[in-house]
């Protein structure tokens, strides 16, 4: 029986005697029909008043300390109030309860609200003077080089003052500290940038020298920001102008040198084609130190070059032309077997001598004759390049190939072990690359065929024709698909026979089997659906066999009976 919130507690209280009377009329009726005495209908009756006062009493107990637990939330929501509101820095009135005149739950329900207000003011201003003193904290260790690594975390904050004012000291604070790591970025990065040239001039290693300075300019893959302590910048300092010292110091080395160089070409009168490797030595004669900036013009390789050149030219007398001829007879040999093309260097060379011991011939014409061939074998084989390309992925391919070949061939090729699955990526592969050699053949016949047709002549690659080469290498492959056709067509036949002989039999022949164990049976869909028709088929006939008559099989071995059978 439900009561309305408007009932007042004496229509509730006529309604419960009510029902006790009547309850009770009826327990009196129940008594009589089981004929209880008097003394234990007392008995009776009079535990169910203890009962009843037994009931309210600990309504009245838990109502008791229910309405204490009230007070004491109201006053320590009241009490958190005060303090959330002295460490925000915020004046807050607190609602007159005598105006409410409410009790105590409507009560808390107007102050709960203004608390709920308070407590995520306080959480998000903890959360913004966190963050900034981390921000700082942080800045304050890069500026010290302090290399510990902060954690967000670890910053404790004083929820004691929370105010607007502290704040706005802390993001002051914090403008200060980043211009203060802006300016010091700057003078780090127009250091570096000027280590960085000036190790560039003279060919040094830049890396070592920044990481002798320190780690942080160089590995990047941590995430560490660059240094920029006291002690950082004191080094780079040092070191930017040990740089420029050293710089000065290789210049007027660099043009003692070219000084020396000109006056041993004017001697022995050089040619231009032999003075130009030194052009960029003879240039630093005049210039200055910030003049300076193409990339390794003062290295310690064009010194010793430079150094290697002065002592050549002390002891070069007569021999002088002779090797510069000889020198351009290698670096067109280079040329041609750089390209595939055939040249004879022993009877090139024997010929350049006789020439240059005969006289017969000015060796400045010589050696300009030999210019011309450079030339004219360079555009050559700027010609050739596109198709050795070509060329090359083509033999490369075929390796792949041949590789497969006996990669397929090998029995033991899925076998657990080290490396299987590369060369299982590597067969994959393989097989798609392989899978192009005729789109590529067929492109390089025709760019070669093309070649020839502009050219006028074969083009030979290391010595043979490359046409005829890949003609024959189309006949081999072909050759090649057909044997591997044939070969699987046997196998298929030898198959199929010993099937059918399996289903004649009722047993297959004995295949030795190889003595390594494979982890991995392979078998085909097609294979197994040809086994199972060859299956099917097998036992047909033996149950037409079996209707014509009893036929003994050939290989039928008869067994004794067992005498316990009876």
């Amino acid at each position: 029986m439900s009561i309305s919130n408007n009932s007042s507690p004496l229509s509730l209280s006529k309604s419960a005697t009510t029902t006790c009377a009547s309850l009770l009329r009826e327990l009196q009726e129940i008594w009589d029909e089981i004929g209880e005495s008097d003394t234990e209908r007392d008995r009776m009756l009079l535990q169910l008043e203890q009962e009843c006062l037994d009931i309210y009493r600990r309504k009245v107990e838990r109502s008791r300390k229910y309405k204490a637990e009230l007070h004491q939330s109201l006053a320590e929501s009241e009490s958190e109030i005060a303090r959330l509101a002295s460490s925000l820095g915020e004046s807050v009135s607190l609602p007159r309860y005598e105006k409410v005149k409410g009790n105590l739950k409507q009560q808390i329900s107007v102050i709960s609200p203004l608390l709920e207000n308070l407590r995520l003011k306080k959480q998000e201003r903890v959360k913004e003077i966190s963050e900034i003193e981390f921000q700082v904290a942080r800045i304050c260790a890069e500026i010290a080089g302090d290399d510990q690594i902060l954690d967000s975390d670890g910053i404790l904050v004083d929820e004691l003052d929370l105010t607007t004012k502290k704040l706005g000291e802390l993001k002051s604070q914090l403008q200060e500290l980043q211009f203060e790591k802006n300016l010091r970025l700057q003078k780090v990065s127009n250091h570096i940038s000027a280590i960085h040239e000036l190790s560039t001039i003279m060919s040094l290693d830049f890396k070592k020298i920044m990481t002798e300075i320190h780690p942080s300019f160089v590995d990047t893959a941590t995430g560490q920001s660059k240094s920029i302590c006291y002690g950082t910048l004191a080094r780079l300092t040092s070191e930017m102008n040990s740089l420029k010292q050293k710089k000065q110091q290789r210049l007027l080395k660099v043009q003692d040198l070219g000084r020396t160089l000109i006056e041993l070409w004017n001697l022995m009168d050089m040619p231009n084609e032999e003075q130009t490797r030194f052009n960029h030595a003879i240039h630093l004669i005049t210039s200055t130190a910030d003049e300076i900036r193409s990339p390794g013009c003062l290295s310690d390789d064009v010194i010793e070059q430079a150094e290697l050149e002065v002592e050549r030219l002390n002891v070069l007398k007569v021999s002088k032309m002779k090797e510069l001829i000889f020198k351009r007879q290698s670096e067109l040999e280079e040329i041609y077997q750089g390209v595939h093309m055939d040249v004879d260097s022993e009877k090139a060379r024997q010929i350049l001598i006789s020439l240059i011991e005969s006289g017969s011939v000015d060796h400045s014409d010589l050696l300009s004759s030999m210019d011309d061939q450079i030339v004219k074998a360079k555009e050559q084989a700027q010609s050739r390049k596109d198709i050795l390309d070509k060329v090359e992925k083509w033999r490369h391919a075929s390796e792949e190939e041949k590789w497969l070949d006996e990669y397929e061939r090998d029995e033991n090729r899925y076998s657990a072990g080290r490396g299987v699955h590369i060369n299982l990526k590597r067969a994959e592969k393989a097989r798609i690359l392989v899978s192009k050699i005729p789109s590529l053949v067929e492109s390089l016949t025709a760019k070669v065929k093309a070649w020839e047709l502009d050219k006028g002549m074969p083009f030979l690659y290391n010595k043979a024709p490359l046409l005829r080469t890949l003609e024959e290498f189309t006949i081999s492959r072909l050759e090649k698909e057909e044997e591997k056709r044939r070969s699987r067509e046997q196998k298929k036949l030898q198959d199929q026979l010993a099937t059918e002989q399996e289903a004649i039999f009722g047993s297959k022949p004995n295949v030795k089997r190889p003595l390594v164990q494979s982890n991995t049976m392979v078998s085909t869909p097609n294979s197994r659906r040809g086994s199972a028709r060859l299956g099917v088929s097998g036992g047909k006939d033996r149950r037409d066999s079996g209707k014509a008559g009893t036929v003994i099989p050939i290989n039928y071995v008869a067994l004794p009976k067992d005498d316990r059978g009876g």
